[in-house]
């Protein structure tokens, strides 16, 4: 069977595998954690490609020696469906390597802020944002994450949210939650509406990746922060010393406040985790715009003004309108259960998109 034109790659991949495992049972390296660390980390990226090669190798393996068998009347038949089950799985193997040879995004790794604002519809709209980060939050809880929040405003009455920011951290949070930005609304009768008259409300949410010290250089000169005290819904007191901070980024005119935290000190670290993960999104949006040029996704640019999914009660849908998904389990998906298929259906076309891409370059 002729190997398909990007196995030199696969192969170099494979020797740099091999070279890894190699070092680290150097009794040297073993000795340096960090390196140690390094290596482990660049080893297991690499092993899904080699591990599926290999499972490639052992199919061609098994071609040749059932073709062997062709000529035996009585094992004829059973030959001729080994090679036609392996040549099946060969196909599946190499649309899989081609996958694992796209470049991967070095974000995808990091851990995110979440921030999910009540848009147009009022309370409504502040019980859907509520809902929303509910169901990011048992999403996380079944992928082991961790969810912290670092900002909340809730609406007077009723459980609703104005606006809730929270950092999500674990394994691939980033890569898994990456599409989720945008505009999402939800159709459905208020407990108020006497008429049963369907309303149609909006949520925005923001997936940030997080910037670390290294990603966005922040000069004190640049900062005006204020100190308040911190208030809850309807003008109730949080506490009573002034520990509420507000941080201004004066050259962008960002802002930023916390009052979760009782110590004037939590508060004034989780709202620089937010001002840094927003400014390192704006130099983000910046690169993305001078690349406007290149080929635009086909699950869209994640942007916040675009209209990405549809929650709609009366019929019990959820519609992802990016790739025309339709989902009729909208508790399952509100409850996190099967949020995770509109995920991988949003990543499986990314990935398609960025296949065609590569085809059209080469």
């Amino acid at each position: 069977m002729t190997q398909p034109g990007f196995f030199p790659k696969v192969e170099a991949i494979c020797q740099r595998f091999i070279s890894l495992e190699k070092q680290l049972e150097d009794p040297e390296i073993v000795q340096d954690p960090a390196r140690l660390a390094k290596l482990g980390k660049e080893r297991a990226e690499l092993e899904p490609l080699v591990q599926a090669y290999r499972q490639w190798q052992e199919c061609e393996r098994r071609i040749a020696d059932a073709r062997e068998l062709t000529h035996d009347p009585e094992m004829a038949e059973m030959a001729r469906d080994e090679i036609a089950q392996c040549q099946d799985r060969m196909k599946q193997l190499e649309e899989e390597m081609k996958i694992l040879l796209l470049p991967r995004d070095p974000l995808d790794e990091k851990n995110i802020m979440l921030e999910i604002r009540a848009g147009t519809g009022g309370e409504e709209a502040a019980l859907f944002a509520a809902d929303l980060f509910r169901m990011y939050t048992r999403y996380a809880e079944r992928n082991r994450w961790k969810v912290e929040i670092l900002s909340l405003s809730e609406s007077g009455m009723g459980g609703g949210i104005k606006e809730v920011v929270a950092m999500i951290t674990g394994n691939e949070v980033y890569s898994r939650l990456r599409f989720e930005s945008g505009v999402h609304r939800v159709q459905r009768v208020p407990v108020t509406e006497a008429s049963g008259r369907i309303h149609t409300s909006a949520a925005t949410v923001a997936v940030l990746p997080e910037a670390e010290d290294i990603d966005v250089k922040i000069e004190e000169k640049d900062l005006r922060i204020d100190v308040m005290r911190a208030g809850g819904p309807g003008g109730q007191s949080v506490n009573t010393t002034d520990s509420a901070v507000r941080i201004t980024h004066l050259p962008t005119g960002l802002v930023v406040t916390c009052q979760d935290e009782k110590s004037q000190h939590k508060n004034k670290a989780k709202a620089m985790k937010v001002l840094r993960a927003r400014l390192y999104e704006l130099e983000r949006e910046k690169l993305a715009s001078a690349r406007s040029d290149a080929r635009r996704s086909m699950v869209g640019s994640g942007d916040r003004s675009e209209r990405i999914r549809t929650y709609n009660f009366p019929q019990g849908r959820v519609t992802d309108h990016r790739i025309g998904m339709t989902l009729h389990a909208l508790p399952e998906v509100l409850a996190g259960e099967r949020l995770g298929e509109i995920i991988d259906a949003l990543i499986a076309e990314d990935e398609a998109a960025r296949l065609a891409g590569l085809a059209e370059a080469a």
